[in-house]
């Protein structure tokens, strides 16, 4: 199936994106619209696909993500098309996209779902690294082979997975908040994952056993040390590849250069990088002359005084959605963000143009507290195919109760509703259940009924809580009863 010109009949859909938000949309029209062409494109070698899904209740879910050939994705569904190429602009008036590559695809609906790129601490510096897609995943490792310190900024879940992941090599961890993992759980679930910083960390228990593909530039001597993202390119018009999935260090080597150091992680709290300085900026300033800091690659000061020298700095603070090469000469609505703002049925505010995950933001109130890729790529296709077919739709039901599974310092995270009492001021109680280095439940209540709950270790508790937000029952005659390790909680209430 060729990609069609604007003088020729255009394609039905158009997806930009090969993560998990793209392919998921092109597969949900590709299966449901099987006589009409599905056009996907990807500046990277690989797509990313949900594998081993699992409906572990009514809303949440549980899956892997895999980086397949496209060709895979051929195969399953004969009317989907997988282009690679960049975007280089796209004419919303006239319902056409153009490539780096100079080809053009004209559709009748088209869904943008190309992610972000990291927010760096500082442009063009080689010694800052962030990573977002497989392809900084393996420039990170290359460099980790040969370190002996880093220095990790950032508290988000790259960062929390890093320092954590993270052997053979110290970490410095620079966060500006109080506690760790704020974006996730509150001071207390931090304290009950502090410990696992300093702990030995348990063998890995099975070794992945999903497929890895691998892409290698032309001429390349060297195979990669990872399963590559698109071909390794270098400053301003590098085009990122795929998000990393949720296990993206499985499988690879996380080991720095110091044998004797196993698992080393110091964490600054509450402060920022005032200044990076090189090795010969350092040595030439007066901090130079005031300390002993060694020899390194890069020195970082920050605002709580201390200096610390390194080899090299991770930038884990943020993403920035990939808008850039759709704006100019059209007429956008974007978020606070920098993302396009979409409606409650995924459309921006240019016709026939969607948009799912990371490159956009809900613009509906309630909107959910951060994107879901899998759930925004598969309701937006659902939404593009309502759209053809002149069908009503109703806000999916995955965006009324938010849901995150994923996993920190080898604890299973289930994140529940308003976890963290977001939006419900001063009108909360919270109770907590802790069993050191075993589970940590946290339950929000609001007029007797829980709101949220955040839940760490194998607690078994994520449907009933989940039922318990859904039907908001009135919880008050139970009190702190409700999280009795003595009352099978779940039996009471299923």
């Amino acid at each position: 199936m060729a990609c069609s010109s604007p003088r020729d009949k255009p394609v039905r859909f158009a997806v930009v994106g090969g993560g998990v938000a793209g392919v998921t949309c092109a597969e949900q029209l590709a299966s449901q619209f099987p006589s009409d062409n599905v056009v996907l494109l990807t500046a990277a070698p690989l797509v990313k696909t949900v594998t081993n899904y699992k409906q572990v209740s009514k809303i949440i879910e549980d899956f892997d993500v895999e980086e397949q050939p496209s060709s895979l994705l051929e195969e399953k569904y004969p009317n989907l098309k997988v282009v690679h190429a960049a975007v280089k602009s796209l004419q919303a008036n006239d319902h056409v996209l153009l490539t780096e590559k100079g080809a053009k695809v004209s559709y009748e609906k088209l869904c943008l779902c190309n992610g972000a790129r990291p927010r760096l601490l500082i442009q063009d510096n080689p010694h800052v690294l962030g990573i977002r897609d497989t392809d900084s995943a393996q420039d990170f490792q290359k460099r980790l082979s040969k370190a002996k310190r880093v220095l990790v900024v950032g508290n988000g879940g790259i960062a929390l997975e890093l320092v954590y992941e993270v052997e053979g090599c110290e970490v410095i961890w620079a966060i500006k908040d109080k506690a760790i993992g704020n974006t996730f759980f509150d001071a207390g679930a931090a304290q009950f994952l502090i410990p696992s910083l300093g702990a030995d960390k348990p063998e890995k228990a099975i070794t992945c056993k999903r497929s890895r593909y691998t892409t290698e530039a032309p001429g390349a001597s060297d195979p990669p040390c990872a399963d590559a993202g698109e071909p390794g390119q270098s400053g301003p018009s590098a085009e990122p590849g795929s998000a990393l999935g949720p296990d993206w260090h499985e499988g690879i080597s996380l080991r720095g250069a110091e044998e004797k150091v196993s698992h080393k992680v110091c964490v600054e709290c509450e402060c920022e990088i005032q200044k990076i300085y090189s090795k010969e900026e350092f040595m030439l300033s007066p901090l130079h002359q005031s300390s002993d800091m060694g020899t390194w690659l890069v020195y970082v000061q920050l605002t709580n005084g201390k200096i610390y020298g390194c080899d090299f700095i991770v930038s884990a603070t943020g993403v920035v959605p990939n808008t850039e090469p759709f704006l100019p000469g059209n007429k956008f609505e974007l978020a606070e963000d920098g993302g396009f703002l979409v409606d409650d049925h995924m459309r921006t505010s240019e016709p026939d143009v969607f948009a799912a995950g990371d490159v956009c933001s809900a613009g509906w109130e309630p909107g959910p507290l951060w994107q879901q890729a899998r759930q925004m790529g598969w309701y937006a296709g659902r939404c593009m195919a309502a759209d053809v077919l002149g069908e009503p739709i109703e806000l999916d039901f995955c965006f009324e109760l938010f849901t995150h599974v994923t996993k920190f310092f080898n604890y299973k995270v289930v994140l529940l509703g308003k976890y963290n009492a977001q939006g419900l001021g001063q009108n909360h109680e919270l109770l907590v259940r802790c069993s050191k280095g075993m589970e940590y439940v946290k339950v929000v209540l609001s007029g007797g009924r829980m709101m949220g709950a955040v839940l760490i270790g194998e607690t078994d508790l994520e449907e009933t809580f989940e039922n318990l937000i859904l039907n908001q029952m009135d919880l008050s005659a139970y009190g702190e009863d409700l999280l009795n390790p003595g009352i099978d909680i779940e039996d009471y209430f299923d």
